[in-house]
């Protein structure tokens, strides 16, 4: 399975809490908000979905999802993350002696950066055909980092990750009708 991206604009919060403590904190996602991936795919996040991940997942806050750029992670306690019932929120302790995660910091309080995202595996989700396209729900979503975006989308990235779910459901679906349709010619011949 092909990890995901799901990006949004988030109300990113910049914090200094005595001389050296500087925080960004925001929602990372949201649940029960459907995102329009592309035209006729939506998708939503359950509540619940990241229920395993905060348990269970070392999480690492990056920038842009860069790995290399690690503002934070849940084992060293320099990144919090709690889901509430609006969405999953974060918090991300800046490091003083680290002059890009400075620099971070100071975009986002200027304004220039509010866009977040995580990156997971889809691992429980369900898809429904309606008059409107096809609306995929994620009930669990393995998590393995939240990030502090310049862009709220990439959308030529997550369309060929998510063009393949797509397709999957798509003959999913396909071969559901047949099996239906096999049912019923089945039922009248008896």
């Amino acid at each position: 399975m092909d990890k995901r991206h799901s990006y949004f604009k988030s109300e990113l919060k910049t914090r200094a809490e005595g001389e050296n403590d500087k925080y960004i904190e925001g929602y990372f996602a949201v649940f029960e908000q459907e995102t329009e991936l592309w035209p006729r795919c939506f998708e939503k996040i359950a509540r619940g979905a990241f229920d395993n991940s905060i348990k269970n997942n070392d999480i690492r806050c990056l920038f842009n999802h860069d790995s290399g750029f690690v503002l934070g992670r849940t084992a060293s306690k320099t990144l919090e993350l709690k889901v509430d019932a609006y969405g999953l929120w974060g918090r991300v302790k800046i490091n003083p002696n680290d002059s890009q995660a400075m620099d971070v910091y100071a975009r986002v309080e200027r304004g220039d950066i509010s866009g977040c995202s995580f990156g997971f595996e889809p691992k429980g989700e369900d898809y429904e055909e309606r008059d409107d396209g096809l609306h995929w729900t994620v009930n669990e979503a393995d998590t393995m980092e939240v990030s502090i975006c310049t862009f709220p989308a990439y959308p030529q990235t997550e369309i060929q990750a998510r063009q393949k779910d797509f397709e999957v459901s798509q003959n999913r679906s396909r071969e559901q009708r047949k099996i239906d349709l096999k049912k019923k010619l089945e039922g009248i011949r008896c």
